[in-house]
Order: structure tokens, then sequence, then C-alpha cells
């Protein structure tokens, strides 16, 4: 093992370690009895410090690592995973940002050396390439979020939240790692590259009942880390008991990874059926791209996404429309952009072109929600609730809160100008642009009536911020920091929407063959 490669491959996970250590040194040796605001600032710009230190030295990695004597890539570099690492440290500093009015715990270090170590285990799921090192990173990115869940230790609701999400945390990792013993009983390998290569190169392989249980296995232990339906049940209650910092990394940073890990998947089952011309032919009469027949791991993985993708669009969107807290209409909204983001990674086999799509939407919904949940831990702190009738009157009581409200909820629904429609359109365009009749056609005017559906609970929080009387007039105050965060987020939202080609050419300079 060749140890010096391996630690170039993990220099930013390394930086965010010695960040974490470097809070918990500083916090408890250094400031134990200072005032509480003193030590969340120092511990937030400390934790801060560390993601720029993390950002700063990716471009070192090199190539990724690979085994040596084997050949085998453990962690890639570059790509979707450089993308998504670089999305992962931004959100992560921006989430540690919105602790500078926390008052939730007085365990400020521990909380934001936990942030910085399941950032870490997501930075390493977004570059795993190996069975061995995906089940470490995510096992690392979800203690800590359960960690995280539980923080607020004066609130049952916390601890209730926490402990039904480390339950069924514990099970998914359960199914997960058994699916995972079954592709490596069938691939003799924990290489996603040489698992794919296996499968498609075995006679018959693809309609073989071990395969079928391996994938449905894998997909029910992945499909609850980014809560997919049915496989959503923590998330409510998650998104609603843990702390507004907590759960604007659950919603953002935790998705980024889950997401990027299932491009990887797609990458490889890509890379083992070959290059775009060969998976492609165009038709001579209208000249459009038509995916060439296949079979092999594509075929049922694809299909295991899409009965995802549809469950999630539609329980998430209709579930919406009845809550009455805006924590767990967040939970549910989340399943539903879930849902858009599977509809995409079912058709990637067939498309290279979804990976920009789907990495331009998870980054611009993981900014967006972040906005969202500084707003509802603004509100809620002010009035001691993150139900509807909270954000009465906003409009009222603090306008610039309400206009961050405004366009962070628009762009949710996808509204043009803003972000959120292009990650939309540019989403649902790639499908179009191989399967523009079929399946491919009616999956995407499912997922846009749905997102007409959304409209309707996204303004339900609307209207009572700017059309209902407020109960309490008295002014809502915000932080300097949490208002510069608000409205960092905000202008994000709206530059990315009216110039999307930004991070769209951004993301496409990591993708030079596609």
């Amino acid at each position: 093992m060749n140890y010096a490669d391996l630690f170039r491959a993990t220099l930013p996970e390394l930086a965010l370690e010695l960040a974490a250590l470097l809070v918990l040194v500083v916090d408890l040796g250094f400031l134990r009895k200072a005032a509480l605001n003193l030590r969340v600032a120092v511990a937030a710009l400390l934790g801060v410090l560390g993601c720029a230190a993390a950002l700063w030295v990716l471009p070192f990695q090199g190539h990724g690592f690979v085994t040596p004597g084997t050949g085998e890539l453990l962690l890639s570099a570059g790509g979707s995973a450089a993308v998504a690492q670089v999305g992962i440290l931004l959100l992560t500093a921006l989430t540690l940002l919105l602790l500078a009015d926390a008052t939730f715990t007085k365990h400020v270090g521990e909380f934001v050396s936990v942030v910085l170590m399941a950032a870490a285990g997501a930075l390493l799921v977004a570059a795993a390439q190996d069975l061995l090192v995906i089940f470490i990173g995510l096992e690392l990115l979800s203690l800590g979020l359960y960690i995280l869940t539980a923080f607020a230790k004066r609130s049952g609701a916390s601890a209730e939240a926490a402990i039904k999400y480390y339950l069924f945390g514990g099970m998914s990792a359960a199914f997960l790692l058994f699916g995972f013993s079954y592709l490596y009983g069938i691939a003799g390998s924990t290489n996603l590259y040489h698992i794919v290569l296996a499968v498609n190169g075995l006679q018959g392989m693809h309609t073989a009942p071990l395969l079928f249980v391996a994938l449905v296995m894998v997909a029910a232990g992945l499909g609850f880390k980014v809560a997919a339906v049915p496989f959503h049940l923590w998330a409510p209650d998650a998104y609603e008991g843990a702390p507004a910092p907590a759960a604007a990394f659950i919603a953002s940073v935790s998705k980024v990874a889950g997401f990027a890990l299932l491009i990887s998947i797609g990458t490889a089952a890509l890379h083992v059926y070959g290059s775009f011309q060969e998976i492609f032919r165009i038709e001579p009469q209208s000249h459009t791209l038509v995916a060439r027949e296949y079979a092999g791991f594509g075929v049922p993985w694809s299909l295991l996404l899409l009965i995802l993708a549809v469950a999630s669009m539609t329980v998430g969107n209709l579930a919406a429309l009845a809550q009455i807290s805006v924590r767990r209409l967040l939970a549910y909204s989340a399943m539903a952009h879930g849902g858009y983001t599977l509809l995409a990674l079912g058709f990637f086999s067939y498309s290279p072109m979804s990976a920009r799509a789907i990495l331009y939407y998870v980054l611009t919904y993981g900014l967006t929600t972040v906005g969202a949940f500084g707003v509802v831990g603004v509100v809620e702190k002010a009035t001691g609730s993150d139900r509807l009738d909270a954000f009465a009157g906003l409009s009222r009581r603090n306008p610039l809160l309400s206009a961050v409200l405004l366009v962070l909820f628009l762009s949710l629904a996808g509204i043009p100008p803003l972000v959120g429609f292009w990650a939309k359109f540019n989403l649902f365009a790639a499908i179009l642009r191989v399967y523009a009749t079929g399946a491919g056609l009616g999956l995407v005017v499912l997922a846009i009536a749905m997102s007409a559906v959304s409209l309707y609970y996204y303004l339900q929080v609307l209207k009572r911020a700017f059309v209902m009387p407020a109960v309490d007039e008295t002014p809502i105050a915000l932080h300097p920091v949490t208002m510069a965060v608000l409205l960092l987020t905000t202008l994000g939202v709206v530059v990315l929407g009216c110039f999307p080609e930004l991070l769209q050419g951004w993301i496409a300079g990591f993708y030079p063959g596609m």
C-alpha cells in the first residue's frame, strides 16, 4: 500500500479532521469559561477556515487513489467527485455560519467538530469507487447526522427524531451491506467498475434472482440516504426535531454526497457500456439520439431508480400539502426534489449529459435549502414555533427576511428566472434529449405536474408572510452574520438564475469528454 498516495488523495478530509481537532482544543482548552457568543463565533470561524483549507488542498489530490497491484480505483478525483466535494465544503461553511446566534446548545465546540467530521465522511462518499470505502464514508456521515439531530438536548422532539433516525439508519445500513455482499459474491470484487463489468460479462446474469435481490437491497440502503419514498419515514421527524443548522446540513450536504455516489454508480456503468458513440445511435429520419438496447446491470438498476423517483415525486408533493409545520413541509419537499433527481438518474445509463444536470440540481437545491432553514430558524427563535401561523405578517415584522423567503421558496417551486427553474429545465431536458417519447416523456410530464402541485404549498407559506396579518407586530431582529448568510444564498439563487451558464460552465469544465 502506497500510503503517501493515499494521504495525498485524502488531503481535504484530513484538513477537516485537523480543523475538528483544533476546534475542540480551542473551545474546551481555552474558552471553556468564556461567554457563549464568543465560543460560538470562534468555533464557527475555525470550522469555516477548515472548510477553506480543504478547498485549497482539493486540487492537490492528483488523480485519485489506485490500489497497488490490483489497479482498482478506490477514490476518484475530478469529474462529479470534484464538483460534489466543492459543493459539500461550501454548504458546510454556510451551515456553520448559521450558528452565529444559536442558543440550542452550550457544547458548540463538539457541534462544530461533529459537523466537520460528518463533512469529511461526505467527501469520502462523493469520491468513493469501492464498496468498502462507500460504506465507511456513509457510516461516518450518518453517525454524525444522528448526533447532530439530537444536539438540542432540552428538546424532546430532537431526542425523538434522533432515535428514529438512528433506528432507521441502522436498518438501512444492514440492507446496504447485505446487498454489497451479494454484489461481491457475484463479481468477486468490491470495485464499482469491476462489479458492473462482471455482471454484464456473465451470460444470463442480468436475469439472475440474486442480482435483483442485491440491487433491491442497495437501492433500499441508498434510498434511505436520500430520503426516497418508501424509505423516507425518518425525514419529517429529523427535519422537524433537529436544530436548524443541523437540519440545513442534513438537507443539503448529505443530499449532495448521496447523489454524487449515485452518479458514480451510473458513470461506472457508462464506462462498461462503452463510449458515448457506442451507447447511442442517430436516428436518420428525425436526427435525434436513440439509446441502443443492452442488458445487464443498467436495466434493473434504472428501473428501480425510476420506481423510487415516481413514488418520491408523488408522495412528497401530495403529503406536503397537508403539513402545518414548515420544517415538515420542507422535508416532504426534499423527497419530491429527490424524486426529480432520481428520475434523471434512472435515465443516466442512457444519457451521460444527465451528470451535469444532476450536479447542477443538487448544488443549487442545497444552496436554496440552507437559506430556507436559515429563515425558519430565525422565525422559530422569535416565535417559538415553525408552524405556518408563525410566519403570519412576516413582511411587516422584517421585510428583508420575508423578501429572502419569497426568493428562496419561489426558486424551490421552479419559478423563472430563479435558479430552481433552470435546475429543473436542465434535468428534464437531459431526459428528453434521448427519450422524447414514451416513458421518458410521460415521466417528465408527471414531474412537471408535481412541480405545479408544489407551488401551492410554497405559496401557503408566502401567503402568511405577505397577506395575513401578524398576531404580534414586534420586529424580528437578525444577527449580522445570519443576515449575511441569507443575503448570500439569496444573491446566489438570483444571480445563478439570471446567468445559469456561470455554474453550468464551471461544472462542464470537469467533463471535457461529454
